[in-house]
């Protein structure tokens, strides 16, 4: 059977006890962040402690925490789902570092912007937990490592490496693995302009693929919006408020 989020958090708990930093139980699921420097043998005591014998490491997300929790919505008339959204196109999350538009930079390094979550399951015991752990620079964040302990980190921090442009101190083979070698800047960070830097196309007459400057042009999209019109009225009530 498995154990409630907060029965494998208390274990958890027990079993890093001062490395954790902060801890909680969110979103069905226990999760608890660890400092940079604790982070290679918490996840090794994680691993093989009996207690709670995290022996799988399923996933590493990387995370941008720039501007997080603010709101690009500059309306109040507009969803907050759809195909289509209305922004602030002076947001940071937008634009960031580009400089486009007189965009205001990123503020200085925090410690508290890029992080690799961890996601980690216990097959002997049926349960979960999640380990967030911060780059302690923000121009240059890097982390440990953790190929030694799962090899399956391999190509999950490459990941990371790639969309984020977090390092892996330690990784035996850190190389992009979703854009080209070539390509410059990381997609995933919220510096990293939505219309990008260059596009490719196969050249015929060269006989091999070339690099131009992106010839898309930046626009904003319409927010969809709730209109209290009667091409949204329900027929019946319309009819019922006639009679």
């Amino acid at each position: 059977m498995a154990r409630s989020p907060e029965k494998v958090l208390e274990q958890v708990r027990s079993a890093l006890g001062e490395w954790i930093v902060d801890s909680r139980c969110a979103y069905g699921e226990a999760e608890v962040e660890v400092a940079p420097e604790n982070l290679y043998r918490s996840l090794e005591r994680l691993r093989d402690s009996e207690l709670v014998a995290f022996d799988q490491l399923l996933d590493i997300a990387g995370v941008d925490y720039a501007a997080y929790g603010q709101d690009e919505w500059i309306t109040d008339e507009a969803t907050n789902t759809g195909f289509s959204r209305g922004v602030d196109g002076f947001s940071t999350g937008r634009l960031g570092l580009t400089g486009i538009y007189g965009v205001q930079p990123i503020e200085a390094s925090t410690g508290r912007r890029f992080a690799a979550v961890y996601h980690l399951l216990s097959v002997r015991h049926n349960h979960r937990v999640r380990v967030r752990c911060f780059a302690a620079d923000d121009d240059l964040p890097m982390l440990d490592s953790i190929v030694p302990l799962w090899a399956s980190a391999n190509w999950q921090e490459r990941e990371a490496f790639d969309l984020f442009g977090i390092l892996f101190n330690g990784h035996p083979d850190l190389r992009r693995i979703l854009t080209d070698y070539g390509f410059v800047g990381h997609p995933f960070r919220k510096d990293f302009p939505l219309i990008g830097n260059v596009e490719v196309r196969y050249d015929e007459n060269r006989g091999r693929v070339v690099y131009e400057p992106v010839s898309i042009e930046p626009r904003v999209l319409v927010p969809r919006v709730i209109r209290d019109d009667n091409r949204y009225a329900d027929p019946a009530t319309q009819e019922a408020s006639d009679a």
